[in-house]
């Protein structure tokens, strides 16, 4: 198989809505496409995502009655499911605080007034920020806001804006994904109809957690894609200042 360049990939990839069904993906392959989603760029490294690769077929089956059948659910040799945890963030602050002072170890440098200084934004600043309180963080939006009278403040403080947050990072690392697996000629398609209170049974997800999308895995048919790709004029959406 022969690899494409980011930029080709970019190009490539289209959203698949019928894939041939007499063409297998590798697992292997999608599982690599996974590994280099996760090294998306994201809020503070808490990395407040999972992934679930469905390769079994009668939950792939499953899976697609639950996203109505539709094409791309139907005709998917798998999936994958990129689900949003920002119930772990204590657990994804304490990984990075133990990241940190293991690297400080590494290079013999044991001076607690540093490790202080790198692990304080995790120990300090970011509690503060996700453990919103009651009322879902507005009472703190409310002090923030009169603070950012007179001074730069950071002002996404409610529990709805970090919910934002986490679901911004989990699609940023799906782009990855998506790019990778046209990078190995490989044909997806996002969805976002799907019956969520059934898919996180399905997984087995605490109430918690978030299905950020699914998405359908396989090869494209010359009928998958629907037509030629419409974006809106460049001049209409860039700005440079």
């Amino acid at each position: 198989m022969c690899e494409k360049k980011v930029s080709e990939a970019i190009e490539y990839r289209r959203s698949v809505r019928v894939f041939d069904d007499k063409k297998n993906i590798n697992s292997k392959t999608v599982k690599k496409c996974i590994e280099q989603a996760i090294l998306a760029p994201n809020s503070s490294n808490l990395q407040l995502w999972e992934f679930y690769h469905i390769t079994d077929a009668e939950l792939i089956k499953k899976i697609a009655l639950e996203c109505f059948n539709q094409p791309a659910a139907k005709t998917a040799k798998q999936f994958v499911i990129p689900v949003v945890r920002k119930d772990l963030w204590e657990k994804r602050i304490a990984s990075n605080v133990d990241f940190i002072k293991l690297e400080f170890e590494k290079s013999k440098n044991n001076d607690p007034k540093k490790i202080r200084a790198a692990t304080s934004y995790y120990q300090k600043i970011l509690p503060k920020i996700y453990s919103v309180g009651n009322f879902g963080g507005w009472i703190k939006s409310i002090v923030v806001y009169l603070k950012g009278i007179k001074q730069v403040v950071y002002r996404q403080v409610k529990k709805s804006d970090m919910r934002v947050v986490a679901h911004k990072s989990t699609a940023l690392a799906a782009q990855n994904f998506l790019v990778s697996m046209a990078g190995y000629g490989y044909d997806t398609c996002t969805m976002e109809g799907f019956d969520s209170k059934r898919v996180k049974k399905t997984l087995n997800l605490p109430k918690t957690a978030e299905i950020s999308m699914i998405i359908g895995c396989g090869i494209r048919t010359k009928k998958g894609v629907y037509g030629p790709r419409f974006r809106i004029p460049f001049d209409e959406v860039y700005f440079q200042m």
